[in-house]
């Protein structure tokens, strides 16, 4: 989901969602009518909605070693992570009539979709690579390995995605809830060569 598309119903931002979300389930009650409490003259859960809508999540900056403006190569492992400044909670609150709630987003994983067909779910941003590292090795949790060149597919490049996977608890009024599963992503085109060993006599 798109941060400037972000202005979205509460079913479509997952908020109700088979009893989970801002909107619990329960038998007997209409949970499309949520009731304000006696001494609120607004729902919690239309304050928590505003301020889940007002979360500014940041877009996801690819990286890769071999650097991702230069060509990857085949069964040579490929090290991928996001920026650090676009992985970290975020927050934001909203208040009306005063009734204050606070919503703080906190990314879970992030799912790399590699353009060849395989993907990877990663668990945290990645690490970069550095020096200490030998320059054969493989990330140590957010890693792929090309089995195929790009040149057979338009444009010669791959196209390489990442999904950032957030969650989202909110609490106040009285009153505490989860929102998961809202997406950012991007996406970069990534060439992939395929290195012929030179044989000489």
């Amino acid at each position: 989901m798109e941060l400037e598309d972000w202005k979205p119903s509460l079913a479509t931002m997952g908020l109700v969602n088979a009893g989970k979300g801002i909107f619990p389930r329960v038998e007997g009650e209409e949970s499309h009518k949520p009731k304000a409490d006696a001494d609120q003259h607004v729902p919690v859960e239309v304050v928590a909605q505003r301020a889940v809508e007002q979360l500014k999540l940041p877009r996801p900056l690819i990286r890769m070693s071999p650097r991702e403006d230069l060509a990857q190569v085949v069964h040579v492992p490929t090290w991928m992570w996001v920026e650090r400044k676009t992985w970290g909670p975020v927050t934001s609150s909203a208040a009306v009539n005063g009734v204050r709630v606070t919503a703080t987003a906190r990314p879970r994983a992030a799912v790399w979709s590699m353009g060849e067909g395989g993907s990877v779910v990663c668990r945290g941003p990645g690490t970069p690579y550095s020096d200490r590292f030998a320059p054969k090795a493989a990330s140590p949790d957010c890693g792929y390995t090309y089995e195929r060149a790009s040149v057979s597919v338009p444009d010669r490049a791959f196209r390489v995605s990442v999904r950032v996977i957030w969650d989202v608890e909110w609490e106040g009024g009285g009153r505490s809830g989860v929102v998961p599963g809202l997406v950012m992503t991007a996406e970069r085109r990534l060439v992939v060569d395929e290195v012929q060993a030179v044989v000489t006599h």
